[in-house]
């Protein structure tokens, strides 16, 4: 037997393998003074949904911090540590006051900012001298979206230029918890293998994503960096045609993801994606995940329904037909990284994971990481689409299977160049 750590090679073998390796600390710690807890820190991220912030303030933790969340009477949405300054009483059980919350407990009222506006029977000047933890918020596209690293290192909102394509509008956001580490559920976007089957078995079962059959091929995949992070590559063979489709990672959590529901039997030009994903980190063993996808203006908002996003099905039936969900959660609250063995179709998880640790280095050196704003009114593009190009079938397979990748090749690097997929929509 190899004597190789964790690595075995031998029938039979399972007592020379029962000691598991610790996590990889450095991307999946996302606590304060971690280094990937840092560089999260650098970026803003979504932490709730406007609509469900009303009269009632609401406990969260993001990044393995306890905070509220909360809209005053004026308006203002307010992110602030849990625990009252005074006593640490939970703030949860404040009350929203015309301007700030209000500690049920002495009644110390705390602005958005964490200024103290009264602070009864107390005499002196603390209340001018004294603040309670809070983060600056930005209200977009139904989403609070927090920034919650050093204030002189805050960028400028990265604004995605999937939410300006003319005719549409953000749905309503589907929020869900998956007990397990950021990272191993953000893998899996930069994972196009898994759809030929993961999704396909949902499909021959009858549920699943409304993803085609013609997921079942796998394609030709390929993988290359943009500006903000990088895009899988899926090129596939439909008949006359070639289908190169691209799903997009923006660093560091979020993601952009073509429509499903493509075939590739009908060439047409490049689209644009159908919405916009981000997996939050609540600690090191739980993830937020929102998905929000684009509807038609002409619609009304509703809250699309995602399948095998969550754990809320049997447990038979997530047995008989898993999806997402049950494989990113079931490698443990925390992948060990050093039980893996990687394969040429996890090109895309290496090259991600090299990515958010360059960041990470970058943060360490006490420079921004890639991905940051810092020009004003910023509108980043999107790479995620969906080409289908009338190509004739080559002499030979091996012939047609190059094809097939430098087509994808030259499709994603005329996106990237040009400036993201939606500029196709808008010289049209």
């Amino acid at each position: 037997m190899t004597t190789r750590a964790n690595f075995l090679d031998e029938p039979y073998g399972a007592y020379f393998h029962r000691e598991v390796p610790q996590p990889d600390d450095e991307l999946v710690r996302v606590g304060p003074g971690t280094p990937c807890g840092e560089y999260m820190r650098r970026f803003w991220h979504p932490v709730a949904v406007s609509d469900e912030l009303k009269d009632l303030p609401k406990a969260i933790r993001i990044l393995g911090e306890d905070l509220v969340v909360f809209r005053d009477q004026s308006g203002r949405v307010g992110l602030l540590e849990l625990h009252c300054a005074h006593r640490a009483t939970s703030l949860e059980f404040g009350l929203i006051e015309e301007r700030g919350i209000r500690c049920c407990y002495h009644g110390w009222v705390f602005d958005v900012d964490g200024k103290i506006l009264k602070m009864p029977g107390v005499e002196g000047t603390l209340k001018d001298r004294l603040y309670q933890g809070a983060y600056p918020v930005i209200e977009k596209w139904g989403l609070v979206f927090a920034y919650m690293g050093p204030p002189d290192k805050r960028p400028e909102f990265p604004d995605s230029a999937n939410f300006h394509i003319p005719g549409y509008q953000p749905a309503i956001p589907s929020v869900n918890i998956w007990p397990c580490n950021w990272l191993q559920a953000k893998d899996n976007n930069v994972d196009p293998a898994h759809a030929a089957i993961l999704h396909v078995w949902e499909i021959e079962n009858g549920v699943g994503t409304g993803f085609n059959p013609a997921f079942a091929d796998m394609g030709v995949m390929d993988w290359t960096e943009t500006p903000f992070g990088m895009v899988y590559i899926v090129t596939r063979r439909i008949n006359d045609n070639v289908w190169v489709r691209l799903g997009e990672f923006v660093l560091p959590i979020s993601m952009h993801i073509p429509t499903g529901k493509e075939n590739g039997q009908k060439a047409h030009d490049t689209d644009f994606v159908s919405g916009a994903g981000w997996l939050v980190p609540i600690d090191d063993e739980n993830t937020l995940r929102i998905d929000l996808a684009l509807i038609p203006d002409n619609v009304e908002r509703f809250k699309p329904g995602i399948y095998g996003q969550d754990g809320d099905r049997p447990y038979e039936l997530r047995q008989r037909i898993p999806s997402d969900y049950d494989a990113q959660v079931s490698e443990r609250p925390i992948a060990v990284h050093a039980m893996e063995r990687l394969v040429s179709t996890d090109k895309g998880v290496i090259m991600m994971r090299k990515q958010l640790r360059d960041g990470i280095k970058a943060v360490a050196r006490g420079e921004d990481p890639p991905g940051i704003i810092r020009e004003e009114h910023t509108i980043i593009p999107t790479y995620g689409s969906n080409t289908v190009l009338p190509i004739p079938l080559a002499p030979t397979e091996e012939e047609d299977q190059l094809l097939l990748k430098e087509t994808g090749k030259r499709v994603a690097a005329q996106i990237i160049n040009q400036g993201g997929s939606h500029k196709f929509i808008e010289d049209r």
